[in-house]
């Protein structure tokens, strides 16, 4: 299932497919940054003074991050029984873990 999320100015569509916010289709994050933790905080406010969060270059207002964010929540959470889903859920906890233990 497919979430729109918002078209750029350069006419790109921004959408949660899947377990990640994709950019004209190819991902580009799987997680949400909170602008206050983000490294280029004012660089990103100057360019995009309404952006609260981040998703990978893509900058999201409040409104546009808790679509995003709840379109991820919805699809971490749904369960896939088939083995081919099992499967990709432990290849993507495995790396999770992998980078929040800095490896990568």
């Amino acid at each position: 299932m497919n979430t729109y999320i918002k078209t750029t100015e350069g006419g790109l569509k921004v959408e949660v497919i899947g377990r990640a916010v994709c950019l004209d289709g190819k991902p580009e994050a799987s997680a949400l940054v909170d602008l206050n933790a983000h490294p280029n905080r004012e660089a990103i406010l100057r360019a995009v003074p309404k952006a609260t969060h981040m998703a990978g270059r893509i900058p999201l207002t409040h409104s546009e991050a808790g679509l995003a964010s709840s379109a991820l929540y919805r699809v971490k959470n749904e369960l896939d029984p088939s083995p081919r889903a099992i499967d990709e859920r432990l290849r993507q906890s495995i790396i999770e873990r992998s980078r929040a233990e800095g490896i990568e």
